[in-house]
């Protein structure tokens, strides 16, 4: 039975626009959910109403939760003319309700009706899920039509509340029903009952409050929507798709021969045949057969076999008792279940497969043994024939396993019976996630307890981040041993392995005052306390502990906006309990005064600003509904270099982890290959386009028997924007896996993927394009960018810390080098790169200048004459400047339609400046942080950055002074410059008030482009005045 409910507590509103025209309101809340209605009691003359009444909603179909929405319109009543007025709105989707143990009341602001509807003011709810079967929800008010309000009551459905004296005779014979406000001190949450089930204590409570009856309307009254909403249906869309060749090619990403790199490090476009038919420059040319869910990967046909129970197992020991365990033989490739002690019915319910092209024996044999000490006792066999293996395919249901007689070696049957499921399906199956490779655990020198928990693909979800907010205030009566000395103390707090202080401050009160704002980062589920101390400097390098305290997590109050916390006292507990005598002189124990709270308005940055793939809040309250869906293929890779060696050959085991938002997936681990298949499918919902998919190929090094602490190798990765992609459409492409070594750049192989960008909302998407990138809370108490350093590094530590702890682990390593963990440190190659970048913004106007400085110089008088005639014609006509330029950023930008790209962005070793750096350069990149070089490295590597400093100093000084001498220019630091200076204002206030200023702006063109032969070499008389101002770089030491 569905219990699901949906809790909405109407608490209060602020700042309503006044409609009765007494500069006042009578306002009531109307709710309306999944064709359910309820509405509060009306505040009469309350422009800041409270109501604090508790709703339920009955939810149908939770599956269609995601699709509904809940709408709050508040209204304004006016009982002199029986109408409403319109006061705002509120819309929220159902991707964002909560559970009740992460609800908090959010203040929303009150939305338009209509585009020119005139609002103000905010909403504050507080919105849940339960399933508490114990709540009942009342019946709601069946819908009613909304018509405008201005139409006579005689044409309008009136609302319960509207219904004139003489419309009540016609519903007589409708029940009544009878609701009554709750007051917030009995919240039907906390007493888990309904408010039919309230006691007789509790009615006490309710006699004061007033009754609201509502009468229902008939039944074929309907409610007709008003407005359409702004958010449509989901519906994924893609191109049209037609037949047409192209065979694989080379693209290029930039079109200056400048950023070109060499053809093995670019980007190839590839034309494979995947599931849902062969991709085309990125269309797909559907198959003939029915494509699969898995439509983006090549189909790979893998043979299972579930190894579910056995019963009437024969004891083999002496003692009577039997160890038993599985073992399936495919040719030469086999695997084991693990072994049961003293158990003749044990069960498994484990599953192997194997890729049906490295099955080289039509005889599939499934061994039943005993494990013993020195060799393992031989039980039963079941054999099966290949081609008698029968082929499945999802959605067809799951294979039924059935039991079968086990045979001894002649061939008889024997005691005992096993239940086994065979078959042959894809890579969509669902045994294919848990299945135990067979080829995996093939090659020598491998851990086989490692292959069965390290190989397996897996998906994450990283932990949900939370800000924490700590406002050190004050403390009070803080007691020391030795009073005779002023204390000098400071607060220091934890939370896990993060500790932030405050700054000591000496009181002769004992009450000392730091009002210091920390932040932190927390993980859901809370599990930690957040300990506060109070420390007393006594000398250098001595603290001694005044007093502490610890907060559990889980029971601070959460945030959601920039809404003021109330702060409160804490008792500090004494560390160690000194005396008896002492501690009756203690009256008063010492206190701290904290304002503490999750902020939930923020998005934790737990990767590189630039990489960021996700941008949401960390409320789910906040979250808007999805814009679309991200699909992933992992194809292949190729040509990979060889990270171990085995048997005397190089080789790798190689695992995909691809990162966006919280989600992480990681393929299985294909063991020893250079060229290893993946053909795995992956799906996420996008909620920003301006966000970046991270795909990372890695080298298992834990299948090594006695490796388990080395690190997994990393062999490269690839990012890619999605607001680069078009949707609907299909990107196949093989992109170069490049790593800077301390070597240099090195070409790791190529990994191949299909990705599609599917948009569920044209309309939606291009409003994102309007909004801010990051929740407003970092606009409205922005954080500064230490703090973000800080906190970034910590969320990056706790994401690495939780998915380390999974099965199988993602090891820090790979997460760090997901994260792009190190991407804030200093860089000499990372520098010129940005450099030359900066150059290149700058090289359209250096263009336009050289382009301006031939024109004046006549180089070409045909063009110098054009030149002339446009300028006369837009001094003439000023009004034509804008729209000209506008015109002409229009034409330029139809003009590179043709030359677009149709490819993702990768990376270039030539804007990375990694083709030609000097050795001792990248050996600074890969230094430790502090370093663990030499003296006499360190001692050249500073000096370098001197002399790097030292440009960067001349040309900030060289700015200031330019800055300094426009200063002088009225400051009368140069009495002789300042009195010249003067003068030419005044007569060019005179000029220009007796020219019009399109003659002076003329005048000034064509004295700037005037023929050479009226130029002089030498510097122009204004800025030679200008270079002669005095700046005050002469009074520098």
């Amino acid at each position: 039975m569905n219990n699901l409910k949906l809790g909405v507590e109407v608490v209060s509103a602020h700042d309503l626009m006044p409609k009765d025209g007494e500069g006042s309101s009578n306002p009531f809340v109307e709710l309306h959910f999944d064709r359910q209605k309820f509405r509060t009691s009306i505040k009469e003359k309350d422009l800041n109403p409270v109501w604090n009444e508790l709703f339920y909603f009955n939810i149908g179909d939770p599956s269609s939760l995601p699709d509904l929405t809940l709408e709050a319109s508040v209204h304004s009543m006016n009982k002199a003319t029986n109408s409403r007025s319109f006061l705002g709105k509120v819309q929220i989707a159902g991707t964002s309700f909560v559970p009740f143990s992460e609800a908090v009341v959010m203040h929303y602001p009150l939305g338009k009706h209509r585009m020119f509807s005139r609002v103000k003011g905010e909403l504050a709810l507080k919105v849940f899920l339960t399933d508490d079967p114990s709540i009942k929800s009342s019946n709601p008010l069946p819908a009613i039509d909304l018509r405008p309000n201005n139409l006579p009551p005689s044409q309008v459905h009136q609302e319960p509340e509207q219904i004139s004296e003489g419309t009540k005779s016609l519903l007589k014979k409708e029940p009544e029903h009878t609701f009554r406000s709750i007051p917030n001190e009995v919240q039907l949450q906390q007493s888990s009952a309904p408010p039919e089930q309230i006691s007789e204590g509790t009615k006490s409570l309710l006699k004061k409050e007033p009754e609201h009856t509502f009468r229902s309307i008939p039944n074929e009254v309907q409610l007709q929507q008003s407005s359409a909403p702004l958010i449509e249906p989901v519906r994924y869309v893609a191109d049209p798709m037609k037949q047409e060749s192209h065979p694989s090619k080379v693209v290029r990403m930039f079109p200056l021969p400048s950023s070109q790199q060499p053809v093995d490090y670019a980007l190839k476009e590839t034309s494979p045949l995947l599931g849902g038919g062969q991709i085309v420059r990125g269309r797909v040319i559907p198959a003939q057969k029915p494509a699969s869910t898995y439509d983006l990967v090549e189909q790979m046909q893998y043979l299972f076999v579930r190894v579910v129970k056995a019963r009437d197992l024969p004891t083999m020991d002496v003692t009577g008792s039997l160890d038993p365990y599985v073992e399936v033989r495919v040719g030469n490739y086999k695997g084991k279940t693990r072994h049961f002690e003293k158990n003749q019915n044990p069960v498994w319910n484990e599953a192997f497969a194997i890729s049906r092209d490295r099955v080289q024996s039509s005889v599939i044999e499934v061994v039943v043994k005993d494990k013993d000490l020195i060799k393992d006792d031989f039980v039963g066999i079941v054999r099966f024939d290949l081609n008698d293996v029968p082929t499945r395919v999802p959605p067809d249901s799951p294979l039924a396993p059935e039991w079968y007689r086990l045979e001894d070696k002649k061939g008889d049957k024997t005691k005992g019976e096993l239940m086994v499921a065979i078959w042959i399906g894809t890579q969509a199956d669902e045994a294919f996630a848990d299945a135990w490779h067979l080829d995996a655990a093939a090659a020598a020198a491998i851990d086989e307890l490692a292959v069965s928990s390290h190989t397996k693909s897996k998906v994450y979800h990283a932990p949900r981040l939370w800000y924490l907010r700590v406002n050190v205030i004050d403390a009070q009566d803080i007691f020391i041993a030795d009073k005779t000395r002023i204390p000098d103390v400071y607060a220091k707090v934890q939370l896990g392995n993060q500790i932030l202080k405050t700054r000591p401050v000496q009181s002769r009160t004992f009450n000392p005052l730091w009002n210091e704002d920390l932040m932190f980062v927390a993980a859901e589920p809370f599990e930690d306390q957040l300990i506060i101390s109070v420390e007393d400097r006594v000398g250098p390098n001595k603290d001694e502990v005044v007093g502490r305290i610890g907060i559990p997590l889980g029971s601070i109050e959460k945030r959601l906006d920039d809404h003021i916390i109330n702060a409160r006292w804490f008792s500090l507990e004494k560390p160690v309990v000194v005396d008896v005598d002492q501690l009756k002189e203690d009256k008063f124990s010492s206190k701290i005064h904290l304002r503490v709270c999750l902020e939930g308005g923020y998005h934790v940055l737990d990767e590189s600003t630039h990489y960021s793939s996700d941008l949401r809040p960390t409320a789910k309250q906040l979250w808007k509904p999805s814009i679309g869906l991200l699909e992933l293929g992992i194809l292949n890779a190729e040509g990979l270099h060889p990270m171990k060696t085995r048997q005397g050959n190089g080789t790798c085991d190689t695992y995909c982890v691809a990162k966006y938002g919280r989600k992480w997936v990681r393929t299985r681990t294909v063991v020893d290959s250079l060229s290893p298949k993946y053909n795995e499918q992956y799906t996420w919902e996008v909620y920003d386009p301006a966000t970046v998919l991270t795909v990372g190929v890695f080298d298992n090094w834990q299948l090594e028997k006695g490796t388990n602490g080395n690190k997994d190798a990393k062999i490269g990765k690839v990012r890619i924007r999605l607001s680069t992609l078009e949707t609907g459409r299909v990107y196949t492409h093989s992109y170069p896996l490049l790593v800077l070594h301390p070597s240099g750049v090195k070409k790791m192989g190529e990994l191949h993927l299909a990705i599609r960008f599917s948009s569920t909302s044209f309309i939606n998407m291009m409003h994102i394009y309007s909004r801010p990138l990051l929740p407003k809370m970092h606009y409205i108490q922005p954080l500064n960018m230490i703090q973000q350093d800080m906190l970034r590094h910590q969320a990056v530590q706790i994401v690495a810390a939780r998915l380390s702890r999974m099965e199988p682990s993602l090891r820090k390593e790979v997460v760090e080098y997901m994260s792009d963990v190190d991407s804030h440190m200093w860089s000499m190659r990372r520098s010129k790169a940005n450099f030359f970048r900066l150059m290149s913004v700058f090289s359209g106007l250096l263009a336009a200048s050289k382009w301006f400085a031939s024109v004046c110089m006549w180089k070409n008088p045909i063009t110098t004459v054009l030149v002339h005639i446009l300028f006369i014609m837009l001094v003439c006509f000023p009004e034509l400047i804008l729209p000209t330029v506008f015109l002409y950023m229009f034409l330029i930008g139809l003009w590179n339609y043709r030359f677009r790209p149709r490819y993702p962005p990768h990376m270039n070793i030539k804007l990375s400046h990694a083709e030609a750096v000097h050795p001792d350069e990248l050996d600074e990149e890969f230094d430790t942080f502090p370093t663990s070089r030499s003296d006499e490295i360190v001692r050249m590597r500073y000096d370098r950055l001197r002399s790097v400093a030292g440009r960067i100093q001349t040309v900030v000084g060289d700015l200031a002074t330019q800055g300094e001498r426009l200063q002088a220019l009225l400051s009368w630091r140069d009495p002789r410059a300042t009195a010249v200076f003067l003068m030419f204002c005044m007569a060019s206030a005179i000029v220009l008030y007796t020219t019009p200023l399109q003659v002076l702006i003329a005048l000034l063109g064509f004295y700037i482009m005037r023929h050479p032969r009226f130029r002089n070499r030498l510097p122009s008389a204004p800025l030679n005045f200008f270079r002669r101002l005095p700046a005050k770089i002469d009074s520098l030491l």
